[in-house]
């Protein structure tokens, strides 16, 4: 029963998601138009709450957990384990008062719509994973930019998304570089679980019935801190929190 009722729901949260992606798109131009930055950002935010709500079509939630106090006076580091394209709008709309900003790979550029629109003229970064020296130049340059405006940069430090919810090794080079770029800066870790159930079986059919989370792990500063150590810390920290 719940596999005819997933074929049933599917294609109406795809054609709802795909919707509203498309009505997006021209909105996220015209709030850039009409009111710069700002109103580009509240045009975003609206995005993003419709894409979570649009879960519900097929019984899922996306439950973002914070009892934290983030510092709103500094740059942030959010750093998470990546399991689904669905892990996006919930770290960007409830975060959204830290001006979230994210570490996406150059593809995803052009021929999406409002995705590709929202990273290129959103202030997030876009890396091309076969330059690697100009991936770090553009990292550098991001972080500069993050340190300058108090901004909040989102990277996936496992490269991938992990389909089966096991958390993947940590690549360090990323990070390390915001790091040394972001002085004043904390790491916010966030442990994600259950996303990757969203697209268990692919986009036909979709599951049903799924309770995602988003966790926000105690912020850490990393002024004085050897990175190694604060790498090691920020990775077993998500590992403790991610069902394996």
């Amino acid at each position: 029963m719940k596999k005819i009722l997933a074929y049933i729901l599917t294609p109406i949260h795809l054609f709802v998601y795909g919707l509203l992606l498309g009505i997006f798109h021209p909105l996220q131009w015209l709030g850039m138009k009409l009111g710069g930055y700002e109103g580009h950002k509240k045009v975003v935010r609206q995005m993003n709450y419709f894409l979570i709500q649009s879960l519900r079509i097929l019984g899922n939630t996306c439950i973002f957990i914070n009892e934290q106090e983030i510092p709103k006076d500094r740059p942030l580091i959010i750093v998470a384990n990546h399991q689904s394209l669905y892990d996006i709008s919930p770290l960007q709309y409830y975060l959204d008062e830290h001006h979230v900003k994210f570490v996406s790979k150059i593809e995803l550029a052009k021929g999406i719509p409002s995705v590709s629109r929202n990273l290129v003229y959103g202030g997030s970064v876009l890396i091309d994973r076969k330059d690697p020296r100009g991936a770090l130049k553009a990292m550098k340059e991001f972080g500069q930019y993050l340190e300058a405006n108090n901004y909040a940069g989102v990277i996936f430090p496992e490269g991938t998304r992990s389909r089966d919810g096991k958390l993947k090794e940590f690549a360090s080079n990323g990070l390390k570089m915001l790091v040394r770029t972001m002085p004043s800066a904390y790491i916010v870790p966030i442990a994600i679980n259950n996303s990757w159930k969203i697209i268990k079986d692919g986009y036909w059919p979709m599951n049903i019935g799924v309770k995602a989370t988003w966790e926000v792990l105690p912020p850490i500063a990393i002024a004085g801190r050897n990175f190694e150590e604060l790498f090691e810390e920020v990775k077993e920290g998500i590992r403790e929190r991610v069902v394996q």
